[in-house]
């Protein structure tokens, strides 16, 4: 279905690969460690083939994250997410702010309220939207520790809708993954993949994304026609 923009109250936005090119410094790292193992996989070009092995890995982390209620084992996943996200924000000392987003933020929080929902831990998605002085712009930051499911469950899109103080169908999820546009989906929420980050257009269509974007500053664009 094409995006309504009428429809739209709240945005919600994901980080990494869509406000943040962090992302992309951790698949500059990994990128070393899958070289030696290129004779498996002779037709793939190594960068893709990183970025790819970035993408699968997502779902199982989210996969752990989702089920802590089932197990009974939330504090100790918990844990584990925390001291896995402080390892891996050190391999990405150096955030990266796509270009154009605080410009694009300030436009938009002009006009609707915005919201974060990453699967980042706390601390470092505060490090990241402090460090560009973002952090003003969000009335609500989920992260993957605010709720008991995070994405591709929909529980962070209600809780930032209900904090924002509109329906979740009324919000639009933007992110670069399946994750994010599984996550809205399922909310009731319309969604926008951006190619910035590590999504395909295929598969972001695959998953019902009701626009694709080359870049997340796109959306001014579209939100204004």
């Amino acid at each position: 279905m094409p995006l309504q923009v009428s429809r739209i109250r709240a945005i919600l936005f994901d980080v990494d690969g869509t406000l943040s090119d962090t992302d992309d410094l951790f698949t500059q790292n990994l990128e070393p460690i899958l070289r030696p193992f290129r004779f498996l996989f002779r037709d793939q070009d190594p960068r893709r083939l990183t970025r790819r092995f970035v993408m699968w890995s997502e779902a199982p982390a989210n996969f752990l994250i989702g089920i802590p209620d089932t197990l009974g084992l939330d504090d100790k996943i918990a844990a584990v997410m925390e001291r896995l996200n402080r390892r891996r924000s050190r391999i990405k000392k150096n955030f990266l702010l796509i270009s154009g987003v605080k410009e694009m933020l300030q436009v938009l929080s002009a006009r609707y309220p915005l919201g974060i929902v990453s699967v980042r831990d706390e601390s470092s998605t505060r490090l990241f939207l402090d460090r560009f002085g973002l952090a003003p712009f969000f009335q609500v930051i989920v992260t993957g520790q605010t709720t008991g499911h995070t994405k591709p469950y929909p529980d962070p899109i209600f809780y930032a809708a209900e904090r924002v103080g509109v329906p979740a169908e009324a919000c639009l999820m933007v992110g670069d993954t399946t994750v994010d546009i599984r996550a809205g989906k399922a909310a009731g929420a319309q969604t926008i993949g951006v190619l910035c980050g590590f999504g395909e257009e295929d598969e972001l269509r695959r998953c019902g994304a009701d626009m694709i974007l080359a870049t997340t500053c796109d959306l001014v664009q579209v939100l204004e026609n």
